[in-house]
């Protein structure tokens, strides 16, 4: 429920500009008497009493700059993109400008002057700011390459039109390659071509990425991502990753499987992959707490052993 303001009723109670003081009818000499407003940096005003919120923030920074946009860690937040622990609850305010307009010199806000081309930027929740393929590219700067890499296959992931209410990826491999050669000078890129060779469409989770990345660094061969028991049947179970050829399903149980449906649905595909003869593995956060290293070893473990189905093309040596 929103607060009622202390200062306007045609004011929110969150962070306001200037000119949005003016419309409430209040004028600048008022807001620098007033003891229950605290200017932030120029033509930026907020209640003393307002607690933090990120959004809020960033739509009063934006409104407060014209020509420019949030981007970087803040884009990536209200976005929701997966971020690493130490940035995920991140309150860092990032504004970018163009070149052609003078560096941000705000407190309190981290600024960035950079190219932008058409369709890099728009207006979303009210906020001026970079589309994800471009938060994305930002995020270069700042992410490690594996974060970079979850990121990334997040974009590119096939959505689940009921749970999502949306039916196209929100980029793809193609557009964030065309994206990259449009900023080959860019500071990052490199990074971020190095981590686009390894993007894959079919990871649901930062750390369904994370054990496949891991697997890769074991020496084991590539997965395939969502795999289907029956394939093309719509309905049949489907396991995060796995191996056809090998019949092994490899399965990743995040929080949210501890909830008594999913429970039931989880026991469910596993007894199907193996009522049909398959290997299931099943690996939870404190696998991925140890970057799956006991993971990676059982895997290895069940490729030795598992039978190798002679019609299923392989792509990996037969070990």
């Amino acid at each position: 429920m929103e607060k009622p303001s202390l200062i306007s009723p045609r004011l929110p109670y969150a962070p306001f500009t200037l000119n949005e003081a003016k419309a409430a009818g209040l004028q600048q000499t008022e807001l620098w008497r007033r003891a229950d407003i605290d200017p932030v940096s120029r033509g930026l005003y907020r209640p003393v009493e307002w607690d933090f919120d990120l959004a809020a923030a960033a739509r009063s920074l934006s409104a407060a700059s014209p020509g420019a946009w949030i981007s970087h860690v803040t884009a990536a937040r209200l976005q929701g993109l997966f971020l690493p622990p130490w940035l995920s609850d991140s309150n860092e305010l990032h504004l970018s400008k163009p070149r052609k307009l003078p560096p941000v010199r705000r407190k309190g806000v981290v600024g960035h002057t950079v190219l932008a081309f058409d369709g890099e930027v728009e207006e979303t929740q009210g906020i001026r700011m970079t589309t994800r393929s471009r938060t994305w590219l930002d995020l270069a700067t700042q992410l490690p390459l594996y974060d970079l890499i979850c990121v990334g296959d997040q974009l590119i992931r096939v959505p689940r039109p009921e749970l999502e209410g949306r039916t196209a990826p929100y980029t793809t491999l193609a557009e964030l390659r065309t994206l990259l050669d449009r900023h080959r000078r860019r500071q990052g890129v490199v990074r971020a071509r190095e981590a686009l060779e390894l993007l894959r469409v079919g990871a649901d989770s930062a750390p369904e990425t994370r054990l496949r990345l891991a697997m890769l660094d074991a020496g084991l061969p590539e997965p395939e991502l969502q795999v289907k028991l029956r394939v093309g049947d719509p309905f049949s179970p489907t396991t995060d990753l796995g191996f056809r050829a090998r019949r092994l399903a490899i399965q990743y149980d995040g929080g949210h499987h501890l909830e008594e449906e999913q429970i039931l649905s989880d026991m469910r595909r596993d007894k199907a992959f193996r009522a049909a003869g398959w290997t299931v593995l099943v690996f939870d956060k404190d696998d991925a707490g140890e970057d799956f290293v006991s993971a990676t070893k059982q895997i290895k473990k069940a490729l030795r052993t598992a039978w190798m189905d002679p019609s299923v093309e392989s792509g990996f040596a037969r070990g």
